[in-house]
């Protein structure tokens, strides 16, 4: 055993992936300053604390910032969103054609499995903030 159980077991990163692979979107959260962060890590962005622990997510997001990419094989978007417990990851959103994702957009996660489980964000009814 080490002297840090931080470094027991697998890391941040292995638990949010196997999270996902059976199905669930958990992200950590600060037991001091109740911060919540992504990506996962071994201490607090926000205070510096390691005492994190790992709670099931809302999947619910309004959209950061967003942007069409265009190639070949077809456009897409590359959007960061702002989770409803207050981190913000990149992702796409789906269901929708890429141009027409915008600021402000209510999003909803869903967990893709293609070819390795992964977070999409597909818009909610109304999609408007």
């Amino acid at each position: 055993m080490s002297a840090d159980p931080r470094f027991d077991g697998p890391g941040p990163d292995e638990v949010w992936r196997s999270a996902l692979a059976e199905g669930r979107f958990i992200l950590q959260h600060c037991r001091k300053c109740s911060a919540c962060r992504f990506p996962p890590a071994l201490v607090c962005a926000a205070c510096g604390s390691p005492d994190l622990e790992w709670r099931e997510a809302s999947g619910q997001g309004t959209v950061y910032s967003t942007t069409t990419v265009r190639e070949r094989e077809g456009s897409y978007n590359v959007s960061l969103v702002d989770l409803a417990e207050g981190a913000r990851m990149m992702s796409r959103v789906e269901g929708v054609d890429p141009a027409t994702v915008r600021i402000g957009m209510k999003v909803a996660a869903r967990i893709i499995q293609e070819p390795e489980s992964m977070i999409v964000f597909v818009p909610t009814e109304g999609g408007a903030a």
